[in-house]
Parts: C-alpha cells; structure tokens; sequence
C-alpha cells in the first residue's frame, strides 16, 4: 500500500497574518497564508502490522511532546495522536506509515413505524429454536450519545457496554450537570428494543451501549473508532450508528473501521446523513461499502400544509421537535416578526400566527417569545436555500415548524394583502424525507443509501419519558432492529446474507409523479421486516455498481458477479428480464434456471456499454428479477467520464442561530487542494482579509460558524470571492457578504 498524504484540514477564522493589501485589487487575490506549525492538532495513524511496536517507541522517543491517545487493534493496526502540526507532518513519513488522517468531528444526525415495516406482524413468526421472533438472544451494539438504562423500557434489555469519552463502564447519556445534556442514544435505543409502554423493532434484544458522542452530541472520530474496537472486542452481533459527518469518501477511517468490523462478523448500520436532498451529500461512515447504509422516509402521518385563501399553492411545513404538535383547524392570520427577538414581537400578534426568519438568535428564544406575546404557531423559515428540520430545547405549549426560503418570502410579501390562512393536512407515507442524504459515494461510485426505513416523527425513548424526533439517525436503528430479527431467525448467516435479505425484501418507493425515486436516493427501497425474516432466497450483492467510463473509450463491457443462494427446502425457478434497451447500452444476462434447495450459484451480469454515445454523468436504472413468480428489483448505476462538477459549488451565507454569529456552508465534490474566502472592499475593490482558508480538504459538506466578536474581522459589508483549486483547476464563486456586530 502507498503512503496518503497526511491530510492537514486548516480551518482559521481570523486572519493573524500580515498580507500587503494594497498589491491586489478585486477578482486578483494573495496567496493563502502558509499554515502554523506551532498549532495543535490530532490524528489517526494507520501502520504496517509488524512495524506497529517500533513506531510508537520512536515517535514517543524522537517527539515527547506528541502525545499517544487511543490504540487501535481491531479495525486495522494504528494510534491516534495530539501534537503540534510540524511534527505530526514529519510522523507521516515515518517508514511503516500507510496513512495519516486528521481526526474529525462527529454529531449525532414509534407507535406508528413499527407496525408499518412489520414489526408487529413478524412476532407471530418463530425461530429454529421455536422462540418467538423479537431479536432474542442477539446482542446490538448502540454507538451513539450513550443510553439511559435506568429508562423502564429499556432496563431490561441493557447489558452494559463502556464510556469511550470518559473511558470507564457505565456509558449513561450526559446529564445537564456535566454539560449539554443529551438523549439521542436513548432514542435510538428505544427503537431498536424498546420493551415496556412502547415496543421497538426487537423488544427483546440485548442493548450494549457505547458512550462515544459527549455533551451535546458531539465526538470525534478518534472516539467513534474506538468504540468500534470495544464492539469487535464484546463480540456483538450488530452494531449501530446514528451518527456521521460530511465526509463523502469511502477511504475516510471511520468507513473502514465499519467496513473491519464487518469482515470480523458483525452486521454495521449507519445512517445516511441529514444534508439532502442533493446528491453526493451522503457522509462517511454511511459511505462504507460493506455496511447497510439507511435513508430515511415517512411512516403514515398526516403532514401539515399552509395555503392562503388566496392562492393555490400549498406550503408543506416541517414540524419543530420539542414544541406542540402542529394542530390549527382553523383560518388563522399570520404577522410578520422579523428575527423574532422581543423587542419585534408585539401585542399585535396575539392570536396569530408569527412568521419569523431564521437566525440571530436560538430557536428556542423565538418561539417563547411568540408564545409569551399570546401568538398562536410560530412559522420559522430558512434563511438558505433548502429545508430544515429544526427543534427546541424548551417544551413550548404552541405549534412550531420550519419551511423553506422561497416559501417564506413568499408569504411575506403576501401579507400587505392581509390573507387568511388554513391548514390542510394529508396523509402521507413512503415518501422520501427531504432531509434524507443521496449518494453516491465518491470515487468507488457505490450506490447509497442501501435502504430507507421510517426516520420522521418517531417517537421512542428519552431519559424521563418519551418524544417524537426525526432524521436518519431514526431510520437506521429501524434496520438495525431488522436485522437483529433476521439474525434470530438465522444464527449462522453472515453479514453480507442479512444485508442480502433486508435489501431483497426492502419496497421500491414510487414519487407523487408515480415514477420511482432514484437509486441513489433510496438504495433497495423501503425495509419490510416481515418480507425480510421470510426471505430465503438471497441474492447479493444488493445493489450493482459497473464504476466510471470514459467518454472517449471505445465499446467496453464489464461484468459483475452475483451470488444466489437458496435456503429454502423446495427449487426455485430465478428468471432476468430483459431491461428495455438503451442506446450506448445493452446486458448480457443469464438464461432462465432452477436452483435446487439449499444450493448456491454464482451468474454473471455484464453491462455491454458505449460510452461515447452516452451524456456524461451518473447513469442508472433497475435489472428486474423475477424469483418463482415474484418480482425483485436490483438497483445499478455506473458513470460516464468523472462528472463534470466545478471544484467548489453551493457557497450560503446567513445569521447563526446565536448572537453575533454566522454560519456558511460550500460543498467540494472531490475535495480540493487549497481553498479560501477572500474579501474585498466593495467601495475601492481592494483586498481586505481572509474570511477563511484552508489546504487539504476533504471531499463533501464544509460548514463553519463565525462569531464576529471573536474574530479580527471588522464589521461592515464585503464583496468576497470563493474559490477552490483541485489538481489545474481552480473554479470561483462570487457573492456579497454583510457582517453587524451588536
């Protein structure tokens, strides 16, 4: 293996370096500034097995002040590391290093969406053991935020597990004496295995709890990997992790500590992410290719829309966690309110519903100013472009939701008018939630998601009670529960063939437009734990990925290879249907045949394509099997040339969710070698400062928070220009940027 590059993410929000201003005038900009040696920083060391011992005595013995942090043995042979950065860089050529990787951040991403995937149904199935299926006997491993195994629905089934943050055994969530207190893990949990008042998808599945994300649902991957170690070391069955970050790569250490773990024997399950509903924005670990990455998707609920009597357009409102369920019958009026803050909420809103815009100050803080001014909902909407699923930290006694931009200026400008407004709710179900992330991975070109599983308004556990939140990061403990009944009802498969069942069985989702949802969007489809248990059929992989083609290569043809096993006791009749032909495409597929009981063969699936004659871009589609009369369906995609994305794309700046903060966003499809965020006088033109830069960046999602006070950046309004240089090519952004400091 050769050496990777030691990643070094410079992430510098004030700008403490002298550059001559006055020698560059807008679009020319300085050199960012050359990074601080002298600036801390952490890593994950992966070495050569028999070289490990040598190497951590001579970094120990040539750099004291670099300090060891946690070992690794179990997902692959390394050491993550604390030190200044000038000596990290020299560690990385160390001969017996294979790679070097910055340690990154990581944050925590059902009465009705149990029965719905069949969790009810499949308890009246039994075990070989003649037990009925409720995940007896399996042990999940829940890598997460830790849990509160005092909680009446869970005590029973929690059988220890180990605190990673503060490194000893008892991993219970963190209380608000010890900082941001947290409850995600308990809600993962409960839907896994909740077993009291509410019931999760295995009721009776051992919980091992792994405390790796501390006060207020933050860790690192240092921390996340060494839960993975403790897992393999416990030897659980399945593991689950609701979490991620924005890395879309599937060489990032946390995918191949998951993927590890999987050759060792053990189901992984990770949530897809939060950043959709564009493409490529699912992040690691969701990205690696051995574990069942999950999307999310909607159970049946009656979702909320606002029309103005005046229009038909209908405004689809995304529920805030945490205030009064969205519950207005009846015409309301609505009053605008600005940011929110008290001194913008008068009496006039008393009885209405108040639209406010997103930032400066917290949710929360809006919201009970609303409440205390007598309003009746509170209508928050973005100030980016997208969707988000917001929440409150204090209970709030009336309805609060989120909408878009676009929808809320667009009400606002209404409003001179003085419209009324109702509410129309619909039922809704197997939809794809918009927050849901899509694939597909980056360089390798998996499809991701695998699946999708039920991920908003779920309710489950939380210390001291219960509560309906939503994301992925509900979805995923849905499969995980999934395959813990598969693995009842099956001791002896392994991970690919639990995979294999939950993706055979798994429902493909159909749009409003009644076509189906992408690949890339939702994987297989929608899990159905009945259909999953029963399955005994298996083909696998799940999901077919032919990889990149040139579009100035001649007739190429690539084969993959797709194993067929047969568990049941009776012949199965397995016939491919030819897809409708493509131009630049044809398949060579199998023949017609019998699988006898309890055998297992292998058939090639060849995709005959000529790429010149295809766009470029991402193709994709599904090969239809038909299985003793039944009908499956088995995503692909491949792509034509890598796709043409500019280097650096989707820059939003807006207010934070705190005072005197902003928040930005851009995404790097493939990373880029360099970036930054220049500004400029917008009166003379000139060059001021540096807002941000950065060398080394990873590909995907890049987020950042500003707070204005704490930088060396004066207040007032820029021109900047955003720029990211990868390999030759250098691409820009322009935009306008306004900061106030109060």
């Amino acid at each position: 293996m050769s050496k990777v590059t030691l990643s070094f993410l410079v992430i510098i929000l004030s700008c403490l370096v002298s550059i001559h201003t006055f020698a560059f005038t807008y679009p020319e900009k300085p050199p960012i500034p050359e990074e601080n040696g002298n600036e801390k920083q952490a890593i994950i060391l992966v070495v050569e097995e028999n070289k490990r011992e040598q190497i951590r005595i001579q970094i120990q013995k040539q750099y004291p002040n670099v300090i060891l942090g946690k070992e690794y043995n179990e997902v692959f042979s390394g050491f993550s590391f604390t030190g200044l950065k000038k000596d990290l860089h020299r560690i990385q050529n160390l001969e017996g290093v294979l790679s070097a990787t910055p340690v990154s951040t990581y944050k925590n991403h059902i009465e009705e969406s149990v029965p719905f995937i069949g969790g009810e149904d499949v308890r009246r199935l039994f075990d070989q053991k003649n037990t009925r299926l409720s995940g007896e006997g399996v042990k999940v491993g829940v890598i997460d935020t830790g849990v509160d195994y005092r909680h009446p629905d869970l005590r029973k089934n929690y059988k220890g597990g180990y605190d990673v943050i503060d490194e000893d055994g008892d991993p219970m969530e963190t209380k608000a004496n010890d900082g941001t207190a947290t409850l995600h893990g308990t809600h993962v949990a409960g839907i896994i295995a909740a077993n009291g008042k509410i019931k999760g998808v295995a009721p009776e599945a051992d919980i091992i709890a792994y405390r790796a994300l501390g006060p207020g649902g933050f860790g690192t991957s240092e921390q996340v990997i060494a839960a993975i170690e403790k897992a393999i070391e416990d030897r659980v069955d399945i593991i689950n992790l609701s979490l991620g970050n924005s890395v879309n790569g599937p060489d990032w250490p946390t995918s191949l500590a998951l993927n590890k773990a999987v050759e060792k024997g053990i189901v992984a399950v990770t949530s897809s992410g939060n950043s959709g509903p564009d493409v490529w924005t699912v992040g690691s670990p969701g990205t690696a290719s051995k574990a069942i990455s999950v999307g999310a998707s909607t159970p049946p609920l009656k979702m909320p829309y606002l029309q103005l009597h005046s229009s038909s357009r209908q405004i689809k409102l995304t529920q805030m966690q945490g205030a009064k369920a969205w519950n207005l019958t009846n015409s309301e009026q609505i009053e605008f309110a600005k940011l929110g803050e008290s001194s913008q909420i008068g009496e006039s809103v008393k009885d209405k519903i108040v639209l406010m815009e997103r930032g400066k100050i917290p949710f929360t803080e809006k919201v009970l100013n609303a409440q205390k001014a007598g309003a009746k909902a509170v209508l928050i909407y973005n100030n980016v472009k997208g969707v988000f699923a917001g929440g409150i930290e204090v209970p709030a006694n009336i309805p609060a939701a989120s909408i878009t931009k676009n929808d809320g200026e667009w009400i606002k400008h209404q409003l001179s008018k003085k419209p009324s407004v109702r509410t129309i709710y619909k039922k809704e179900e197997d939809m794809l939630a918009d927050f849901s992330s899509r694939g597909p991975v980056t360089v390798t070109w998996d499809i991701k998601p695998d699946v999708v599983a039920p991920g908003v308004a779920i309710d489950s556990t939380v210390p001291n009670g219960y509560m309906a939140l939503q994301g992925t990061s509900m979805a995923a403990p849905h499969a995980a529960g999934v395959c813990a009944l598969i693995k009842q009802a099956h001791p002896e498969w392994k991970p690919q063939q639990i995979k294999a069942a939950l993706m055979n069985s798994s429902k493909p989702l159909i749009k409003e437009s009644h076509k189906l949802y992408r690949t890339i969007e939702q994987g297989a489809g929608r899990i159905d734990s009945m259909k999953a248990v029963q399955t005994d059929l298996l083909i696998y992989p799940g999901s077919l990925a032919f990889g990149q083609f040139q579009s100035n290569a001649s007739r190429t043809s690539k084969k993959v290879k797709l194993t067929i096993e047969n568990h049941s006791n009776t012949r199965e009749k397995v016939r491919f249907i030819m897809p409708e032909r493509k131009k630049g495409l044809q398949w060579k597929l199998p023949k017609a045949f019998s699988i006898e009981a309890n055998q297992t063969i292998q058939v090639e699936i060849m995709a005959d394509i000529t790429p010149s004659v295809l766009k470029g871009g991402l193709h994709e589609g599904w090969l239809d099997i038909e299985v003793s009369g039944a009908n499956r369906k088995i995503p692909y995609l491949f792509v034509v040339d890598e796709p043409d994305y500019p280097r650096v794309m989707g820059f939003e700046f807006a207010l934070g969710d705190k005072p005197n903060s902003y928040k930005y966003q851009l995404y790097f499809p493939g990373g880029a070698d360099e970036m930054g965020i220049a500004l400029y006088d917008p009166d003379s033109l000139r060059f001021v400062t540096y807002l941000d830069w950065g060398r080394m960046i990873s590909r995907g999602v890049y987020e950042k928070e500003l707070n204005v006070l704490n930088s060396k950046i004066e207040p007032g309004t820029y021109k900047a220009i955003v720029f990211a240089k990868k390999g030759k090519q250098e691409d820009f952004l322009e935009a306008d940027i306004f900061l106030e400091a109060k």
